[in-house]
């Protein structure tokens, strides 16, 4: 299976990215990836997403030593639990350490760990973005108020995960992508009236497969869209896309 990513700035915003995304080996055949998606009205709200983004790599080279050392193979919804775990824990580790206020840990997280032998994957989103596997979407939508980690941290971890209901369990894809919500955002603001429907770019960017060859398949289809059609994101966007080629 080949992996692509893409990691946009989006045309309103004018300093920073506040997305992030992480492809990271954890295992045997298995591969976490992440999107991240900053709270704009958050302090700083780059932060979040990439400090959730680092710690989760960080996480992610752990297990996979401990599996290399101790040869023990886990399920994968049991990998996606203790990533969790881990992410909570380092964060409010952080968060005490650094004197950090909840309004400069608000990100949406989408994670997954993906069997990429077997086809096989699970994930929980926290928040809102967008989750595509062999053409069907599932959309997580808040009304803009995205249900934030950062809220929780202070709360007993086992109850919270087992309070999660924006799960998937994902068997024999052969084509899965992760998005945050600025995969809705694109305009053709030199010409509206060639904008594009919001299917058609779905279609074109976690669909199509023409030019999957190519390892940097999704950044020539991005600029495909901003070139030759005029289509730029108004918003930041992250995309991670699996193919089995």
């Amino acid at each position: 299976m080949k992996v692509y990513e893409s990691l946009s700035i989006g045309v309103f915003h004018t300093n920073q990215c506040e997305d992030f995304l992480v492809v990271e080996q954890i295992a045997s055949n298995k591969k976490l990836i992440a999107v991240l998606d900053g709270c704009t009205m958050g302090t700083e709200s780059v932060f979040a997403s990439m400090l959730y983004g680092k710690i989760l790599r960080k996480v992610a080279k752990n297990i996979f030593y401990e599996e290399f050392v101790s040869k023990d193979t886990k399920e994968l919804a049991i990998i996606l639990r203790t990533v969790f775990r881990e992410l909570f824990k380092e964060t409010a580790l952080i968060k005490n350490q650094l004197g950090l206020e909840i309004n400069e840990l608000l990100s949406t997280v989408i994670l997954g760990v993906v069997n990429t032998e077997e086809a096989e994957a699970e994930f929980l989103t926290v928040g809102d973005g967008l989750v595509c596997i062999d053409g069907k979407f599932v959309e997580y939508e808040q009304d803009n108020i995205p249900d934030y980690l950062g809220y929780h941290l202070t709360e007993d971890f086992d109850t919270w995960y087992t309070n999660q209901l924006q799960r998937l369990s994902v068997k024999s894809f052969e084509n899965l992508s992760i998005c945050t919500d600025g995969i809705f955002t694109f305009q053709n603001l030199k010409n509206k009236g060639k904008q594009l429907s919001e299917s058609e770019i779905l279609n074109f960017l976690l669909i199509n497969k023409e030019g999957s060859e190519n390892k940097t398949f999704l950044e020539k289809r991005l600029r495909q869209l901003a070139e030759e059609y005029e289509h730029v994101p108004t918003d930041d966007l992250a995309i991670i896309r699996i193919m089995k080629i």
